[in-house]
């Protein structure tokens, strides 16, 4: 029961990875690689000088994901949040304004996997924090302001259960 339970799981992940638009897919899959040390994504995923140094400021940023990963605070306590929820904010805000990311939904599926599911209560607050800065192109801001649901903002809990789909870069085959 438990493997058909994982199945549906895996198959959710993919429906909702298929439903982000190509850019927001390629993103994901980049910075997954350059999150989670896969592969060298400048090799992988650089088409042009601006993507080359977006790509090169994206592993500074990320460099800090790992000091991340190890000090999530609990939910209950106050401990230690200013500096979780300051260094995600900024990370969270480098991803936004790269423009690649539109919707909770994508910036969510990301940061669960870059992060693990213990991050997820922190997300909603992150992304509004992240979203909200001046950083973000006006325009741009309100649209990823309006792409959080009163659901995601408010949820009285979060799942544990950690992803099972990691998207990866697929090699064209040669015709």
């Amino acid at each position: 029961m438990a493997e058909i339970g994982t199945a549906s799981l895996t198959i959710a992940e993919l429906r909702e990875f298929a439903s982000f638009s190509a850019c927001e897919q390629r993103y994901i899959r980049r910075s997954l690689d350059i999150g989670l040390g896969r592969q060298d994504a400048l090799r992988v995923w650089a088409r042009n000088a601006p993507e080359t140094l977006s790509i090169r400021e994206q592993y500074a940023i990320y460099a800090e994901l790992d000091a991340l990963r190890g000090a999530v605070p609990g939910e209950n306590g106050f401990d230690h949040l200013e500096e979780f929820i300051g260094k995600l904010i900024r990370i969270a805000a480098f991803d936004l304004a790269q423009e690649r990311l539109s919707t909770f939904s994508a910036f969510r599926f990301l940061y669960e996997r870059l992060l693990g599911p213990e991050v997820r209560p922190f997300l909603p607050s992150a992304f509004c924090g992240a979203a909200a800065l001046p950083q973000i192109r006006p325009e741009k801001r309100k649209h990823l302001l309006q792409s959080i649901s009163e659901a995601a903002a408010t949820a009285p809990g979060w799942s544990l259960k950690a992803p099972s789909f990691y998207p990866e870069w697929v090699e064209k085959e040669a015709a």
